[in-house]
């Protein structure tokens, strides 16, 4: 699944990939809004927003939410390497090798659109479908690349993956998206900066559209991102 190109897909495989992913979800079991408290539940904060942020440290293919977000790299069509743990990889895998086939086809029409050397640039936000995900829908961003050092425009393509996630949010009527940590780890952004724009940027979207979502979820996966993301928003 993992290696292989997008073409067309027998049914006979389809309906094997199927059974598997759904047997693979029952056993993971999904996790839903009512399971994940709120910031403001936790800690008692009183900023505007954190009756709506959540943290939440575990899988982020067991969510059962509007979209969950994927970290994708500028092809679009995740990771073609076996159990590589980065989280383009974990999403193609529990959503299915149709997610693949459907990423190739918006990336075909784009390439008609703007040429056949094209690749989705930092910051932009594209909605797929879930497939055997528990949520409704994916939404993939390319974050920034850390080569050297960090500076501003870096920071800049960060905060826009924010930004861009809940504008396609709005615009398609998701009232509840669980964010990944974008750019961190194989992109090399450090974890601290990331957290802090991913909390800046999201507390001053609810600040300006305090009614386009119910519940803004930062999933993590690391013991010291769920650290660090309760730091700052605890002391908003």
């Amino acid at each position: 699944m993992n290696i292989r190109m997008p073409r067309t897909i027998s049914n006979e495989l389809l309906s094997l990939q199927d059974n598997y992913l759904q047997e693979e979800l029952a056993r993971k079991g999904i996790v839903t809004l009512s399971d994940i408290p709120t910031i403001k539940e936790i800690f008692h904060c009183n900023f505007l927003g954190a009756e709506k942020i959540s943290v939440w440290q575990g899988d982020i293919t067991r969510l059962k939410v509007g979209a969950i977000v994927n970290a994708a790299n500028s092809q679009m069509l995740g990771c073609f390497v076996p159990c590589h743990k980065c989280i383009d990889n974990a999403i193609h895998s529990a959503a299915g090798m149709q997610l693949r086939e459907e990423c190739n086809h918006i990336m075909e029409h784009r390439r008609i659109k703007y040429g056949r050397k094209y690749q989705e640039p930092t910051g932009t936000a594209t909605l797929t479908k879930s497939y055997h995900l528990p949520c409704d829908y994916v939404i993939h961003t390319v974050g920034p690349i850390v080569y050297n050092k960090l500076n501003e425009m870096l920071c800049q393509d960060l905060k826009n993956c924010y930004k861009n996630i809940l504008t396609c949010c709005v615009e398609n009527n998701i009232k509840s998206v669980a964010f990944c940590c974008i750019s961190t780890g194989e992109f090399h952004f450090p974890n601290d900066k990331a957290a802090e724009i991913a909390c800046k940027t999201v507390n001053t979207f609810l600040e300006t559209y305090p009614d386009s979502m119910e519940r803004i979820i930062f999933n993590v996966f690391q013991e010291r991102d769920r650290k660090i993301y309760e730091k700052i928003l605890g002391l908003m």
